[in-house]
């Protein structure tokens, strides 16, 4: 049976939990050095591998609370800090932390921030202090996450998307992205820019609004909005986000951003 069915069968129930307890470690540990991925694009298309995110759920099931220290500091939790950072050519600064069964590829730099397990990190991004990524989400590669930016865990259920930023994003300051919500190649999110499933991203550049949601078109630059809405105890303006240009193509992605953010004076 491999290792895949044995995790399937042992999430539904089917086999006893001890069974599959070295598949489901083998597995958060090839998460851990980049052989798997939770989900991962073939085809252009964003797929999902609901098995690995069992294997994971199972993992904390498996595992026993311990106590480690780095010096006076003591954590007490199931699963470890991540090992071999100067072997992986990782950059985190203190207290910044990536879990085991994170991968981050080599060039990624964290500082005081938070990568949780399942997550995959690509090279040339940057995890700027207090911002997060939780747990299985994808952040491609000359990523940007301005400080406190908040990228949403999703575990459950297994199949779901998780969250998903894509290669050479900016996102601005504060910013929350959540609910397997996807931002596209090059997108900008300027500062305080909340994007759930639920939230109408609005392309307003054009003779009529054009509404998406749970997807970030490639290269959108995006500012938080509001929208009005009846009531029936009057009408009050709730939350949206709002495309208001693209930026322009480049091979210099870096003048591309800085050319994107001064044009459409987007707050970072």
């Amino acid at each position: 049976m491999s290792a895949k069915e044995l995790i399937e069968r042992a999430y539904r129930g089917e086999v006893d939990l001890a069974a599959a307890k070295d598949a489901v470690e083998s597995t958060v540990a090839a998460l851990d050095r980049g052989e798997l991925r939770v989900a991962e694009k073939v085809g252009g298309e964003w797929v999902v591998h609901g098995w690995v995110k069992e294997a994971i759920l199972l993992y904390f099931r498996l595992t026993g609370l311990e106590t480690t220290h780095a010096g006076p500091v003591e954590w007490h939790d199931k699963i470890p800090p991540k090992r071999g950072l100067a072997e992986a050519g990782i950059r985190v600064v203190p207290p910044g932390v990536v879990r085991y069964g994170a991968f981050c590829e080599p060039g990624v730099v964290v500082m005081p921030g938070y990568v949780n397990i399942g997550a995959w990190v690509g090279t040339g991004t940057m995890v700027d202090t207090w911002a997060t990524v939780g747990s299985c989400a994808q952040i491609g590669r000359n990523v940007h996450l301005s400080g406190g930016v908040g990228i949403g865990g999703v575990l459950e259920p297994p199949g779901a998307r998780p969250v998903i930023v894509e290669d050479g994003a900016f996102i601005g300051s504060r910013s929350i992205v959540v609910e397997g919500v996807l931002i596209e190649e090059g997108a900008v999110l300027g500062a305080n820019t909340t994007i759930t499933a639920s939230t109408p991203i609005i392309d307003v550049t054009g003779p009529e609004p054009v509404e998406y949601r749970r997807r970030v078109p490639a290269r959108a630059v995006v500012i938080p909005g509001t929208r009005p809405k009846e009531f029936p105890a009057g009408t009050y303006d709730l939350q949206c986000a709002l495309i208001i240009g693209r930026r322009s193509a480049s091979t210099d992605e870096k003048t591309s951003l800085e050319d994107a953010l001064r044009t459409f004076e987007v707050p970072v």
